[in-house]
């Protein structure tokens, strides 16, 4: 079958089926998999594993946290040795709904309103779900073989920063490329990456209220000091790191700035009438996609330990450090690893070639405002993307909505890309 002969009976195909598809997203949004409180995915999940099974997928479901688990598909490809291997990766977790008396639809039943669908998770991220999953159906119906695998992965914890993407990388699961189906406006994107830390000051004595006065006026003899305002040195020293990235640091396609230090809580002191022996701050920090967090971590722990050596007393009563987390909820840490997009990639040439042949339209590549699970397959030394339906301005918002358009125009260009790049063979660029 030659490329426009493809590129035709699959978009008719879409556009003659386009109400399965609808259904089919309408499926995925009945069920309430909202994070936090989490726990609850293991409904869809079983769902989406006999939709694959019915595919011919083989499946692997296990549970990352009880009552959430992550469901890997695999269809393994004719010459799989030979030809090009691919991973379709999204979340089944959805956003909080807070007062559903505010939305106009019922958040758990989709509607379809012309141009869009609405539901919570039409944009992030079941919306695409849906269209991969429906996209791989018409494959199979249609009798497109494949030489090379392909996996999906639904995997649970975006929306909280619980690593499901990052369970399948330790489960073993890899491929010769992956698109992440997360909400980017069909733009083809990398990310920057962010990373939670708790900075602690504990002091090595407790001391009453009533002997504030000895510790701060001269002669007073006791060598104290309050955790809380010696936080107040941590975060000047923050505050002065921020700026020197901030002057000294940049990647095309963010705003100059975008690498933040932020001081997002704190937490100190036990009593009114205690002097505070301790106190934690809980920072979110924002590095670009040239940077890995490991490296960052280390940049904010030599600056801070500096800050430290120049004050007596936390020289004798050091900060702490605690870095990122598998969850949100659990630990109270997250890491979303960044992602540098490689435009000359074979597969993310091949991506933006299938985009312009059914859409007649220039592919933007560029970077996401935002992070998603993306970051852990490229840590994992898989070249990646985002590219997905929905705009990130309606994803978590009230009357949340895809357009119906671009919901198809997805499903057509992810279609035609699963044909070509896994009956592509290996080492071949064309």
């Amino acid at each position: 079958m030659n490329d426009a002969k493809w590129l035709d009976i699959i978009s008719k195909e879409v556009e003659a089926r386009k109400e399965e598809l609808f259904n089919l997203l309408k499926d995925l949004i009945s069920f309430p998999t909202v994070s936090p409180p989490a726990r609850n995915t293991n409904g869809v999940q079983e769902f989406i594993k006999r939709y694959l099974e019915e595919l011919g997928f083989v499946t692997d479901q296990w549970e990352v946290y009880p009552g959430d688990s992550n469901v890997v598909g695999i269809l393994t490809g004719e010459a799989s040795e030979h030809y090009h291997s691919l991973i379709v990766n999204g979340h089944v977790d959805v956003a909080e709904v807070g007062d559903d008396g505010e939305w106009d639809f019922s958040p758990f039943e989709a509607v379809i309103k012309d141009p869009y669908i609405y539901g919570r998770g039409t944009a992030d991220m079941k919306g695409g779900i849906a269209a991969s999953l429906f996209a791989m159906k018409l494959l199979k119906e249609l009798g497109i073989k494949l030489k090379g695998d392909l996996q999906f992965q639904s995997v649970i914890g975006e929306e909280v920063g619980e690593a499901g993407t990052l369970s399948c990388m330790e489960r073993g699961y890899t491929a010769d490329y992956a698109v992440v189906v997360d909400t980017s406006d069909l733009h083809i994107q990398g990310q920057g990456g962010v990373i939670t830390g708790w900075i602690t000051i504990q002091s090595k004595e407790t001391y009453h209220d009533g002997l504030r006065r000895k510790m701060i006026h001269a002669g007073g003899g006791v060598k104290g000091a309050s955790a809380i305002e010696k936080m107040m040195k941590i975060i000047a020293g923050l505050q002065d790191l921020e700026r020197h990235w901030a002057v000294t640091k940049s990647y095309e396609g963010f705003p100059p700035g975008t690498n933040t230090i932020n001081p997002a809580v704190i937490e100190g002191g036990r009593h009114a009438a205690f002097v505070a022996d301790r106190c934690a701050l809980w920072v979110t920090v924002h590095f670009y996609p040239n940077e890995d967090y490991e490296m960052v971590i280390k940049e904010i722990e030599d600056h801070i330990m500096a800050v430290a050596a120049a004050d007596p007393w936390l020289r004798e009563n050091p900060p702490q450090f605690i870095w990122g987390g598998k969850s949100m909820i659990v630990d109270r840490g997250e890491i979303f690893p960044s992602l540098e997009i490689d435009s000359e990639h074979p597969g993310t040439k091949l991506l933006a070639a299938s985009y312009e042949q059914l859409t007649s339209q220039d592919p933007e590549i560029g970077m996401s405002t935002t992070v998603t699970d993306a970051g852990w397959l490229g840590r994992a030394g898989i070249p990646t993307v985002i590219f997905g339906p929905g705009k990130l301005e309606d994803a978590h918002a009230v009357n949340e909505k895809v357009e119906i358009r671009q919901l198809l125009d997805f499903t057509k260009v992810l279609a035609v890309f699963i044909a070509k790049w896994c009956n592509t063979r290996k080492g071949d660029s064309s």
